[in-house]
């Protein structure tokens, strides 16, 4: 028997439901975008002396995050390298996504590519060349990304140098394309997101053109301002300047009333003639004392016509405008004067020529005129005109001055016997030869053990220690090794080799130092600006070829924009385990388990200490010298530490 049971209403309507989903997205977003936040502080605090995983230091933890920080940004700086942000990128992303609602729904099919943009962002980065903080010994894609795009080089048909452009292109163009999908992105958003940055564009655009049509409406307004001021000021002051003229012209021309200067005859050189006043009575007739006419100079001609014009003036009437025209000439007319008077004194005496009678001038002979009539005013006196005398030039005694040409002969010139001077020029000095040889300087300074046991002293005592610690002297002697070095010429000679072959492999640069070693001779190349160290890394069996090397290795040089290449000296050094245990390094440190390993590049000793070293890798081909090293390494404990010491 079927019984119809009625359904249970669910707990939440439809309008709840969403609305919880839709909160609980956005808290899934905030989660994302945290531990992207994370992520970036992690990665970007991260320091390669931080202890973790793959590194045992015992220096305190300089990540943001702490040791869990460290922890996981060591392998991944390790393996991917600034890949790394790739991850910060995709959950700040999706973040984004759920917080706003935009596209979450692709989240599961699109998530899953954001492992592989980041793959294709470690290759991209190791395309570039590490600055001057990337101390690791990999590029910036980490290992993942040197091992990728070493393999696709070797795989290039073409040269590295072309083989590396192209590559970062493609990886350039392939991350943007697998990052924009694993994000989610589409057509939609992609012709919306153009749509914005193109009206962004028109905006700004119009923007920009509305500030610089105000700004010069404004200078044009403050033009028109200044220059109606201009004209302003121009035109007040060329009424100021009329206001003065006329002034003058009628102060002159009341003072012309009351007095007037005669003037000279027309072919009579004003020089020698005085200009009295005359008054207003009847001109009486007077003579002139003359010179023989001369021709008038030019400033006299002019003079002569300023005169003409004024006699016109007086003509037609006192009026004060023209008087103003006539004491413009008063310039020309005192010229003149002191043209005639410079001639006068120039020019022979003249004699005395027949008097001759001359009106002196129109207005004076009206006045005369009116004076004879009885309407002049009495009482004045009338004077004639004052002749002056043309003074004759007088001689001048020349100045006596002594030819001292004349005294001299031909052969009493002081200075025939001194030979002409030469200028002397010094040659320019030869440009000092640049050094590039830079020998190791160092000393390696001997323990106090070694000291010690180099003058043994006798125990006379009964109480003997129970244990020793081996003495140097039962290993090789390093005084017995053959030394074999390099001249710096012979160096020398080599740098300018190595830069000759990599300009023949298209890579310019300089050799700035060469640093030669018991083994291994390093070779620093400065290269030309814009020139990427990993093409000059690929170029290290091509070198090693060309130098007729065994092999060459090339890499970056950690805190300096030099790019070392090392190869194998011809004769190679024999290296004592005396020499390296010897050393103030080894005896007189404080490391609880030292290990001589033997020399660096420069000859100097290198001692590492085991008890920072939790995993050691001792990987060669056969003969390379394994066994040697673990010997050495056994070696290097029992001549430090004592059997109580030693036991584990």
């Amino acid at each position: 028997m079927a019984y119809q049971a009625k359904g249970r209403d669910p707990i939440f309507d439809r309008t709840t439901q969403a609305l919880i989903e839709r909160r609980g997205k956005e808290l899934v977003g905030l989660a994302l975008i945290a531990l992207a936040t994370g992520f970036a502080m992690l990665i970007w605090s991260y320091s390669p002396d931080d202890p973790g995983l793959l590194a045992a230091t015992e220096g305190p933890t300089r990540n943001l995050l702490g040791p869990l920080g460290a922890a996981i940004a060591s392998p991944l700086a390790v393996v991917i390298g600034k890949g790394a942000w790739g991850i910060v990128v995709g959950l700040a992303g999706w973040g984004l996504r759920f917080v706003t609602h935009v596209g979450e729904e692709r989240v599961l099919a699109r998530a899953l590519f954001v492992p592989i943009a980041i793959a294709f962002g470690a290759v991209f980065a190791s395309t570039f060349l590490p600055g001057a903080g990337w101390s690791h010994a990999f590029g910036l894609g980490g290992l993942f990304g040197d091992t990728v795009l070493g393999a696709l080089l070797a795989l290039f048909p073409g040269s590295p140098a072309l083989g590396l452009k192209l590559l970062t292109v493609v990886f350039f163009v392939a991350t943007l394309f697998v990052g924009g999908f694993a994000l989610g992105v589409n057509m939609r958003e992609l012709s919306r997101a153009g749509r914005y940055v193109l009206g962004g564009t028109v905006l700004v655009y119009a923007g920009v053109l509305k500030l610089a049509g105000s700004g010069l409406r404004g200078v044009a307004r403050g033009a028109m301002a200044g220059a109606a001021t201009g004209v302003h000021a121009v035109r007040s002051q060329a009424a100021e300047r009329r206001a003065d003229r006329l002034a003058r012209a009628e102060a002159r021309a009341d003072d012309a009333g009351e007095t007037f200067a005669a003037p000279p005859p027309l072919k009579v050189r004003r020089a020698h003639l005085d200009e009295p006043p005359v008054s207003r009575g009847a001109a009486p007739e007077a003579a002139h004392m003359v010179e023989p006419a001369q021709r008038p100079g030019l400033l006299a001609r002019v003079s002569g016509l300023a005169r003409r014009g004024g006699e016109d003036a007086g003509a037609a009437g006192a009026d004060p405008a023209l008087n103003a025209t006539r004491m413009a000439g008063d310039s020309d007319r005192i010229s003149a004067k002191i043209a005639n008077a410079l001639n006068a004194r120039s020019a022979p005496p003249a004699g005395a020529v027949a008097p001759k009678t001359e009106p002196v001038s129109a207005v004076s002979a009206a006045i005369a005129r009116a004076a004879a009539r009885g309407q002049g005013p009495e009482g004045v006196r009338q004077e004639p005109p004052v002749l002056r005398q043309a003074t004759p030039p007088q001689d001048i005694d020349p100045i006596w001055e002594p030819d001292l040409e004349a005294d001299l002969g031909p052969d009493d010139d002081p200075y025939a016997d001194m030979p002409a001077p030469v200028r002397a020029v010094s040659p320019p000095a030869d440009p000092e030869p640049k050094r590039v040889v830079q020998h190791d300087t160092r000393r390696v300074v001997k323990s106090t053990r070694a000291i010690r046991e180099a003058q043994p002293a006798l125990n006379f005592g009964d109480n003997a220690p129970a244990f020793e610690l081996p003495p140097l002297n039962l290993l090789a002697d390093p005084g017995a090794v053959e030394r074999h070095h390099l001249s710096d010429e012979a160096l020398e000679e080599n740098a300018r080799m190595l830069e000759t072959v990599l300009d023949d492999y298209g890579v310019k640069g300089e050799i700035v130092s060469v640093r030669p070693g018991p083994v291994v001779t390093m070779y620093e190349l400065e290269p030309a600006p814009g020139l990427k160290a990993s093409r000059v890394i690929g170029l290290a069996d091509d070198i090693a070829r060309s130098m007729s090397a065994l092999s060459a290795r090339v890499s970056t040089v950690p805190g300096r924009s030099v790019i070392g290449i090392e190869l194998p000296n011809a004769h190679r050094e024999k290296v004592v385990l005396r020499e390296i245990l010897s050393a103030r390094d080894y005896g007189d440190s404080n490391m609880r388990l030292p290990l001589a390993l033997g020399k660096d590049i420069g000859g100097g000793p290198v001692v590492a200490n085991l008890a920072k070293m939790p995993h050691l890798l001792i990987a060669g081909t056969t003969g390379s010298g394994k066994s040697v090293a673990i010997n050495t390494m056994i070696l290097s404990l029992l001549y430090r530490l004592t059997p109580e010491e030693c036991r584990l």
